[in-house]
């Protein structure tokens, strides 16, 4: 698991605060301490705990306490506590609590659409697409891999994977065929995906050696046929499916005995229930 570094934890923070709390400076409060525990209100798989806790000492404040990431919290748990001055306290409060309402509602999703795939399929893989917020990418993907999600691609420079797309430059699919066969050639560390959406295209394609095959708002009928041939015939190539899938249907595409589900959905799950509470101490 990777952290977030202080300068992108800096840049979050100046985006809220690019100067100073116009609020709190005008209350003119010194010298008063005060206590923040950040709880839930909700079961959740807990992410980014570390980056809320470092964005508050970079404001001034001291930890007390917080739930490291991948672990669960259950309603009423405090999940990140600690102190500071007043005005500090301030700073830090929102910018923590709204990071940690995002990326705990991201991995809570994540956990239990691979709970529900778990259940049916243990051999099939939730991946998450790079269809993250812009300018949030390491923030989604720190939150997706909490809870047990695998990034499907981190971007462009990283896999090969052709879509539908990518085909208009050949005259017909037995021209990209062949060009396939000879991009395999020549990136031999490298694994190739195509995009399918008929039964027809992928068993061509695992016939020229594609690695992996995903199929795009396929019926269930079509999976369950290329599935059933290439455990036959190709078994080493995977098969993976995309296109709408979400955590209330995503059991049903995992017991087509597939090798993966590709979704965004996690990405626009919402944000987590969770609350904060002050306190002065003196």
């Amino acid at each position: 698991m990777f952290n977030l570094t202080d300068f992108e934890l800096q840049e979050y923070i100046k985006g809220d605060l690019p100067y100073d709390d116009l609020t709190t400076s005008l209350q003119n409060c010194n010298n008063k301490k005060v206590k923040l525990e950040v709880f839930t209100r909700e079961d959740i798989l807990i992410s980014c705990t570390e980056e809320a806790a470092r964005i508050a000492q970079l404001l001034g404040c001291e930890i007390l306490s917080f739930i490291k990431s991948k672990h669960k919290a259950f309603k009423g748990d405090t999940i990140l506590s600690f102190v500071g001055e007043y005005e500090n306290i301030h700073k830090a409060w929102r910018v923590c609590q709204i990071l940690l309402e995002y990326s705990c509602k991201i991995s809570t999703y994540a956990y239990e659409m691979k709970e529900k795939i778990d259940k049916v399929n243990p051999n099939c893989e939730l991946l998450t697409t790079r269809k993250t917020f812009p300018f949030s990418k390491r923030f989604c993907i720190k939150a997706a891999t909490c809870g047990g999600a695998m990034p499907h691609r981190l971007g462009l420079s990283e896999t090969i994977l052709f879509f539908d797309g990518h085909r208009i430059i050949y005259k017909n699919n037995e021209e990209f065929y062949e060009a396939i066969k000879n991009i395999k050639n020549k990136t031999s560390e490298k694994s190739i995906a195509v995009e399918s959406d008929s039964y027809e295209d992928s068993i061509k394609l695992m016939e020229i050696g594609v690695d992996t095959i995903q199929l795009d708002k396929v019926d269930s009928k079509t999976i369950q046929e290329i599935v059933s041939y290439k455990n036959v015939n190709f078994p080493e190539c995977k098969i993976l499916v995309a296109g709408g899938i979400n955590i209330k249907n995503v059991e049903e595409f995992a017991k087509l005995n597939i090798d993966g589900v590709v979704t965004s959905s996690v990405y626009v799950s919402g944000m987590a229930n969770i609350s904060s509470k002050l306190s002065l101490l003196y």
